[in-house]
């Protein structure tokens, strides 16, 4: 339970458990510290309480903030640094959003024992829509889950025997270079184009398991073009950096789609690697495909950015400079 205390000058909660209230409030209270920094307020500890000071809305928020935190942390979830920088940036975009409707919502637990879940709307939108949806395109860009919370999502259909197997693929295209100019064999031509994918695989499960499954076919780790021809039954099937398919390949791509089978493209229209002539089959279907029932398409911005902090600065910083240097 927590307690308000308001007057003219300050906010002062009172958080019942004690333990729960360390934790919260951080060692050294870092964390209050943390949240004071980032909203421009003061956070004065004394035992479990703490006294807010600071504008009226900011103060309002911090009061907001630490009574859900306070509520994660009931729930036996563990608060991280990066967790309150989260928190922040939902409640300062919506003073109604629900912490633990997002955050509680797990999708898997890796092997390190470390849980999977949503940290902004727009990643629990597109959960959701994975769940309700046997095809969901996410856009946005970099470091905002795409790719990982879609990994994670077709790990748990595995084990949860929703699927027999997972297949991930990429376009094999990159800016000023061709694969037939790589040193080596066809292996080890495209495996630079999939490290990503097996980065996030191993981040999920242990590097013997992941073995054992991509020799036994369960895993496929393929580019786009081995894609052509087939048909993919009881697949979860993921199409990664899709903003550098050409309309041909995202049709070739939508249509091996079988039965029992999900399909997740993720990719960013702001980066996209393919010649000028070329017309990107992300951009394409975003707008063909637009209101067919059994197809979402989810947005992120730069809002949505779970990477280092410096990254959302840094996306922020091109969007800006885009918009400036456009005619």
């Amino acid at each position: 339970m927590v307690n308000a205390d308001t007057n003219n000058q300050a906010t002062r909660l009172t958080f019942t458990d004690i333990e729960l209230s360390r934790q919260l409030f951080g060692e050294h209270n870092r964390n209050l510290q943390r949240i004071a920094d980032a909203l421009e307020v003061r956070i004065q500890a004394r035992g479990n309480s703490v006294l807010i000071s600071g504008e009226q809305d900011a103060a309002g928020l911090v009061q907001n903030l630490l009574t859900q935190l306070y509520g994660l942390l009931k729930e036996k979830y563990p608060i991280y640094p990066n967790d309150i920088d989260y928190a922040i940036r939902l409640l300062s975009a919506d003073a109604g959003a629900r912490l633990k409707e997002i955050f509680l919502d797990t999708v898997y637990i890796t092997a390190k024992k470390s849980a999977i879940t949503p940290k902004s709307k727009a990643q629990k939108e597109y959960i959701d829509a994975i769940r309700r949806c046997d095809i969901v395109f996410g856009i946005g860009p970099a470091g905002t889950g795409k790719t990982y919370l879609a990994m994670a999502m077709a790990i748990a259909a595995l084990v949860k025997n929703k699927v027999s197997r997972i297949i991930l693929t990429r376009p094999a295209v990159e800016a000023g270079e061709a694969l037939g100019f790589l040193p080596g064999d066809l292996t080890e031509k495209v495996d630079p184009y999939l490290r990503p994918l097996y980065d996030a695989l191993h981040d999920m499960l242990r590097f013997e398991k992941v073995a054992a499954l991509m020799q036994q076919g369960v895993i496929e780790v393929a580019p786009l073009a081995f894609m052509r021809g087939r048909t993919l039954n009881d697949a979860f099937i993921i199409l990664d950096e899709a903003q550098n398919t050409t309309s041909e390949q995202m049709k070739m791509f939508l249509t091996r789609m079988g039965f029992r089978s999900k399909a997740v493209i993720t990719g960013d229209i702001t980066q996209i690697d393919l010649p000028a002539t070329k017309l990107s089959g992300l951009v394409e279907a975003k707008t063909i495909l637009k209101g067919i029932d059994g197809i979402a398409f989810v947005f992120f911005s730069q809002a949505d950015v779970v990477r280092h902090k410096l990254v959302q600065n840094i996306i922020q910083a091109y969007e800006e400079a885009d918009l400036e240097n456009r005619p």
